[in-house]
């Protein structure tokens, strides 16, 4: 579904990735981890193309999105749907024409037919009734919801999310995590997650890559990167420097490593 090829971005002469290769696979919950500044949200706005690479190919859905113009590329963005970090809503609009904007933009849907879409929506992130509602009348955790209502809306190939959870509490945040794993189930959506939150990362990821210094240095199955023996990945995913050899084994013999 996505594929990035020795992709490189330079912005005044500071280099934000470095040599990227990535393969994300239909239908999976690809997470990126890594520091604040490690290019993570870097690599969301190349797939969606809000930013081109200094070099590099990136192919998404079948298309070499490098090489499109921006009537092009916007013909992808409608396979698409994105969850920004701060919901990125239009105050100015109810929660149901929120949901209804990309919609009415892009699709020739009669308002009876769009109305019965953004109710399903809604349903399935368990805001219905809520429609009539401004942003400024939900919190955090609601409006998080709208935002991927509107995302899915149009039943995207693929959804990408920056920092989902960025600002909830641990409970909503694992509301969201439901919500991203549910998308999936019932529709089949490829998901790329960029998130620091290491709890959420094992909850949904298939597998995850960690960025480091712009570089991609880990790309795995959650379960091996959990028992990763990069000092770097581990100590990001667990907090704390990796035990030596033998205290690795004395903790897995003793049940006490997860």
């Amino acid at each position: 579904m996505i594929r990035l090829e020795d992709v490189n971005v330079q912005w005044d002469g500071r280099h934000i990735l470095r040599d990227v290769n990535l393969e994300i696979h239909k239908g999976e919950i690809f997470v990126i981890i890594g520091p604040s500044g490690s290019g993570k949200s870097t690599l969301l706005r190349l797939i969606i193309g809000l930013a081109k690479p200094t070099s590099g190919r990136i192919w998404v859905l079948g298309e070499d999105v490098t090489q499109l113009d921006e009537e092009a590329m916007n013909q992808v963005r409608l396979r698409m749907g994105m969850v920004f970090q701060y919901s990125a809503l239009f105050d100015s609009m109810t929660v149901g024409d929120n949901v209804a904007f990309g919609l009415r933009q892009h699709t020739k849907l009669g308002e009876e037919e769009i109305a019965k879409i953004v109710r399903r929506k809604l349903r399935m992130v368990g805001l219905v009734g809520r429609e009539d509602l401004l942003p400024g009348q939900l919190s955090g955790g609601m409006k998080k919801r709208v935002s991927l209502a509107r995302a899915i809306a149009n039943n995207p190939e693929v959804v990408l999310y920056d920092e989902p959870a960025a600002g909830l509490d641990p409970v909503m945040t694992e509301k969201i995590d439901r919500l991203i794993l549910g998308a999936r189930r019932m529709t089949g959506v490829t998901s790329v997650v960029v998130t620091h939150y290491m709890n959420s990362a094992m909850r949904i990821a298939d597998r995850i890559a960690m960025l480091h210094e712009g570089k991609v240095i880990a790309v795995d199955t959650k379960e091996c990167m959990q028992e990763t023996i990069d000092p770097v990945v581990y100590q990001f995913i667990h907090g704390m420097k990796r035990p030596g050899t033998a205290a690795m084994r004395r903790m897995l013999s003793e049940g006490k490593h997860e």
